[in-house]
């Protein structure tokens, strides 16, 4: 263990309160010392909320690399670290994590994690996404945000929707004008339903944001380099898989439509 990180490291063993272990965190995060992730990770299941902040800052500065063990974190039956991995995910904004916000947006039990996982999919780092998958995972991310936005109980949860819908609509593919003109034209109908007063003004910002910005140009897409065929593979067998569980559950479709349309779009690309 490098001495810089034991210093840090060994601060954490000693804190004696809360506010005390929550400083220790705070400073190991700041440090930006990759060597750290597996102990932010780990400070991801303390029971102190202002812990789990600082190690969320802090692997969310980290990035990419951390995102792994973060997703194994999905799979532990520690709800708390697994709630705090989620906002980790929905901030940094990799493609792994994409199936995890989908589910997490539309369905977590804990409404923070809803916000967080709602904001993450209006920002997720589309530059990266292959050509013929990148249509595919705006379109399940603009589904998710309009049930969220439309239906999910909680207004703050709604509201985090509208600013997702908002975001997806600024990135959308330049020329794409069906996926945007469906985010305004759901965000109208929502304007006229909305009983929050808040989320209705939110909603208003946004159709003012998105009728004066034109929509971005999206760039040559840049493959992170830390992921391999393999890792785009199992991105879109599992949202097939999804997918197809959604079809089934409402008896309509053809699920091999779009596993179709990847197949012919991994081939050319």
């Amino acid at each position: 263990m490098p001495q810089a990180l034991s210093q840090f490291i060994s601060a954490i063993e000693r804190a004696d309160s809360a506010s005390a272990l929550s400083d220790a965190v705070q400073d190991l995060a700041d440090a930006g010392l990759f060597e750290a992730a597996p102990h932010l990770i780990e400070a991801l299941s303390y029971n102190n909320p202002g812990a789990a902040v600082a190690a969320v800052d802090g692997l969310v500065k980290l990035g990419e690399p951390t995102v792994p063990a973060l997703l194994e974190q999905l799979d532990l039956h520690n709800y708390t670290a697994r709630a705090w991995a989620i906002r980790a995910l929905a901030s940094i904004g990799d493609p792994r994590g994409l199936l995890t916000l989908l589910g997490a947006a539309t369905a977590d039990i804990s409404m923070s994690v809803r916000r967080a996982a709602a904001r993450g999919l209006g920002n997720m780092q589309w530059h990266q996404f292959p050509h013929h998958f990148l249509a595919i995972a705006q379109s399940e991310a603009l589904e998710a945000l309009l049930f969220v936005a439309q239906q999910d109980e909680e207004w703050v949860v709604r509201y985090a929707g509208v600013v997702g819908l908002e975001s997806l609509g600024l990135a959308s593919r330049s020329g794409d004008r069906a996926s945007r003109s469906q985010i305004e034209s759901q965000l109208a109908l929502m304007a006229e339903q909305e009983a929050s007063p808040a989320v209705r003004a939110r909603i208003w910002q946004a159709q003012q944001r998105l009728q004066a910005e034109p929509s971005q140009p999206t760039a040559s897409p840049v493959e992170s380099p830390l992921l391999s065929s393999t890792d785009w593979e199992q991105i879109l067998n599992r949202l097939y898989d999804r997918k197809l569980k959604e079809r089934a559950t409402v008896g309509a479709g053809d699920p091999f439509s779009d596993r179709n349309l990847l197949s012919t779009g991994s081939q050319q690309s």
